[in-house]
């Protein structure tokens, strides 16, 4: 009885990915930028753009547990770029990786200090009278918290899989009812390192999304004699493994005020004294979900729907998972169709 032959292209695609971590790491982060804006380890970057057609920029607030490079991952595979190639100028805030000489900044300062300074300055140097703010996880949180007490003029408010609502916080429900029974703290551990490692903020997103971490692999091996696929995946990884740290004020003032006693959607927040209220946000309003999102459920997101006083307000499900690996080289339809009319076209 014969052998059966071997399939050649099976044994191309098992040799390709057995050879991939052998290839150098592509370059992420492509798109031209120059800073315009530094504070403490935070950076504003501009990412100017060739033909302007809108004259409300964009300003993105990124969270503050992973790097903001998933925006501008490589040519083709960027928002960023795709969103200048659409005629919209855009400004980053980075807030760059904290220290333990940084541990007591705090969520307020991170608004107040590094936000609204952020808005402002994109102000004056992009000579606009509005902004359009797109904060994605954490940084759409805290970018709602900012559109509360803002005084500088928000044209557009986008929410990207961003937590609004705590009342149950998925994998974390027992530890939050010991937390507000007064059973467990992290207070004191808190203030001797002043910071949560990257290490420990990358275990706790696993601890929640492990199960979505094995299928990617599968998908790589199925593609690994696609070059430019593997680029892709090889980019998108390299951000799913690069965490941040988190300062010890912010995950303080994070658990006491949002997670346990769920102050921004119950209306008693407040920000260094100032009432931080959704109702009182009236910018047009696109909010972005998930429907297999296990880090923060739709069911987080879609209560801020009613709790703002915005007339035009929209609520969009996507079917994929808490992050978006963005492939084509075009804008996905939920901004294309939503924000063009919103932002000032210029010469119509």
């Amino acid at each position: 009885m014969k052998k059966p032959k071997s399939d050649p292209k099976n044994k191309s695609k098992w040799q390709s990915f057995l050879d991939i971590q052998n290839q150098e790491m592509p370059q992420t982060g492509m798109t031209p930028r120059v800073p315009v804006w530094k504070k403490n380890k935070a950076t504003l970057w501009h990412y100017p753009v060739k033909k302007k057609r809108y004259s409300v920029p964009l300003v993105f607030i990124y969270s503050l547990v992973t790097k903001p490079f998933i925006l501008d991952l490589g040519p083709g595979n960027s928002l960023i770029e795709t969103f200048g190639k659409e005629g919209y100028e855009v400004y980053l805030l980075d807030f760059g990786i904290p220290g333990f000489e940084d541990g007591n900044i705090s969520i307020d300062d991170y608004i107040l200090d590094y936000i609204q300074k952020a808005v402002q300055r994109v102000l004056r140097h992009s000579g606009a009278k509005e902004v359009t703010l797109l904060g994605s996880c954490i940084g759409g949180t805290l970018a709602a918290m900012y559109a509360t007490i803002a005084e500088e003029p928000i044209k557009n408010l986008i929410l990207s899989v961003a937590p609004i609502d705590f009342e149950h916080v998925p994998q974390f429900d027992q530890w939050a009812e010991a937390m507000r029974e007064g059973r467990v703290s992290f207070d004191e551990i808190l203030d001797v390192f002043q910071i949560v490692p990257a290490k420990a903020v990358k275990s706790g997103i696993r601890l929640i999304t492990s199960p979505v971490y094995f299928s990617p692999l599968l998908s790589l091996l199925y593609r690994a004699d696609d070059e430019n696929y593997v680029k892709r995946w090889r980019r998108f990884n390299a951000w799913t493994n690069d965490h941040i740290p988190l300062t010890s004020g912010a995950v303080k003032q994070m658990s006491q005020d949002l997670v346990l006693d769920n102050k921004l959607i119950k209306g008693t927040l407040k920000i260094r004294g100032k009432k931080a209220k959704l109702n009182k946000i009236n910018a047009n309003l696109l909010v972005i979900a998930s429907q297999n999102d296990r880090l923060v459920p739709n069911a987080m997101i879609s209560p801020i729907m009613g709790a703002v006083s915005s007339l035009d307000k929209t609520l969009h499900l996507l079917d994929s998972g808490h992050a978006q690996m963005y492939s084509e080289d075009t804008l996905p339809s939920y901004y294309k169709e939503w924000l063009p009319e919103r932002s000032g076209p210029i010469g119509q």
